[in-house]
């Protein structure tokens, strides 16, 4: 069904408060913040009434605008109207948090003119119904936020963030435009609810097949999977609330690219294992990584690394629907923790001398593991789910409550504790199975359901579980292991992410971007 364009309007009201920010060289542009929040909070209402409208008449497409196929058309429909919502919440949370944040400073107005035009490119990159408009939108987005990274351009480390970010970018414009131009030659149209349509009914031959892993490309580069993780966690150097806008369809827009094509992903088996691989590998390294880094933002920033290659890993197992309610949760719960990243280092401050930590003998961790697998099976037989892949990555999921859990457990907890974890392990395991029923008939008729595994994707599943189940397992026995003198060693490499950034900076030292915009 076609429908009107005015959720355009949201994107245009933003770039109207970025015109009106530019040219703004007061300390304190007192009008533009009003205007920017006002705009934000417009772009909040208009995604309601898009969701209210998929919700009463299905998902739909606009009129296209432009010469013939090469113009802007928008579709709303689950997917797209979700992703509304989340950028421009997060948006307008960012922006006035941003206006006291930055009181005072120089160049205030051009801040808030770029960051509204970065929000504004991914709301296109949300809504867009066509690959051009899609290309458009996805290299709009980068561009500005290199503007953001270079806020402070005397700092180096800020360039040579900004540097990387622009090297790994263009390298994903690039594959993002291949696959478009396959896609396009593949389809014979442009339009993305025509191209899914084709897809899933198994058309688009050996084109679609390599389209699909210039896609996966395209997505791992912006999702800042390993090796090419680097610049994202250098850049701790630009101001607070870029790094929270990140997690407003930035670093996630990845994931919503292997989301928004997960038909023509489907085609391709041997990419979506791909995926699974360097997804789960990330995760893993990441979370290692994460547990090493003394500085509060730096640990958030390796954390997001690693959930986002839980959310690829997501993807190359073809939980479509799941990875879609990570990237809604993971936005939430990790922009706010960048913002209230200056209370945390507080915190910490006035609690210097913590409660012990309770360190589990072997057979405590072998029991709460048992017991966590437990209490899993028998909420997922209550279900009744029949996907091997979601169970396998529930049981991943499990795995950290049975790290609680065996502090629970042991010899010298408290009985009260005891009680919470379980209690905490129970409702992990309802509320995983209760959020993915919800996540599917959500997405019912946009996304595919999970298809059955092959002999290479069992393999994948099983060598999943085991790889996070040991971690797990030795994080449980040794929950200050990252502390200890033994593992001082380990812990500087690991610190360091193995060295891994510094070569891609040896790579870059002789053709590094200078004033790349």
């Amino acid at each position: 069904m076609p429908i009107d364009l005015s959720p355009l309007l949201a994107p245009a009201s933003l770039i109207l408060s970025a015109a009106v920010g530019f040219p703004r060289r007061s300390r304190r542009p007192r009008l533009l913040l009003r205007l920017a929040e006002i705009s934000a909070l417009f772009a909040i209402l208009v995604a309601v009434v898009s969701t209210v409208l998929v919700v009463l008449h299905g998902a739909a497409n606009s009129r296209l605008i432009g010469l013939g196929g090469f113009g802007l058309s928008i579709r709303l429909d689950a997917l797209s109207v979700t992703m509304f919502l989340l950028v421009s919440f997060i948006g307008w949370v960012v922006i006035r948090y941003a206006g006291t944040y930055l009181d005072g400073e120089a160049r205030q107005g051009a801040f808030t003119g770029w960051l509204c035009m970065t929000l504004a490119s991914v709301l296109l990159l949300a809504l867009s119904g066509n690959l051009v408009g899609l290309v458009l939108a996805w290299v709009a987005t980068s561009l500005f936020l290199h503007r953001l990274l270079l806020f402070y351009p005397d700092r180096i480390a800020a360039r040579r963030a900004a540097d990387k970010k622009f090297v790994t970018a263009r390298l994903g414009d690039g594959a993002l435009i291949t696959a478009s131009v396959l896609l396009a030659f593949g389809y014979r149209s442009l339009d993305i609810a025509t191209i899914l349509s084709a897809a899933r009914a198994g058309g688009g031959g050996g084109l679609a097949i390599a389209a699909a892993g210039f896609l996966a490309a395209a997505a791992l580069l912006k999702s800042a999977q390993f090796p090419t993780h680097g610049w994202l966690t250098e850049v701790m150097e630009t101001p607070t609330p870029v790094s929270a806008l990140l997690h407003a369809g930035v670093i996630n827009g990845g994931g919503f690219l292997l989301i928004r094509f997960a038909d023509v992903m489907l085609l391709a088996p041997g990419v979506l294992a791909v995926l699974v691989m360097i997804g789960g590998f990330t995760a893993l390294f990441g979370g290692l990584v994460m547990l090493t880094q003394p500085a509060v933002k730096t640990s958030l920033a390796w954390s997001t690394v690693a959930q986002m290659g839980f959310m690829i890993l997501e993807c190359g197992l073809g939980l479509f629907p799941l990875a879609l309610l990570h990237i809604v949760a993971h936005s939430l719960y990790k922009a706010h923790s960048f913002l209230a990243s200056g209370g945390a280092v507080d915190l910490i401050a006035a609690n210097r001398r913590p409660g012990p930590v309770a360190i589990p003998k072997a057979r405590v961790v072998g029991r709460a593991f048992l017991v966590a697998l437990a209490i899993y099976a028998l909420v997922g037989f209550g279900f009744q789910h029949k996907s091997p892949q979601a169970i396998a990555l529930g049981a991943i999921l499990i795995f950290g409550v049975a790290y609680l859990l065996a502090q629970g457990l042991a010899d010298t907890a408290p009985r009260a504790l005891t009680q919470r974890t379980v209690a905490y392990a129970v409702a992990t395991s309802v509320s995983y199975f209760a959020l993915q029923v919800f996540a599917v008939w959500l997405t019912a008729g946009v996304l595919p359901a999970a298809p059955a595994p092959g002999p290479l994707q069992w393999a994948l599943i099983v060598l999943a579980v085991i790889s996070f189940g040991f971690v797990a397992v030795v994080q449980a026995m040794f929950p200050l292991w990252a502390y200890h003198p033994a593992a001082a060693g380990l812990r500087v490499h690991l610190s360091n992410g193995f060295y891994a950034n510094a070569v891609f900076d040896r790579l870059l030292r002789g053709c590094r971007v200078r004033n790349a915009i």
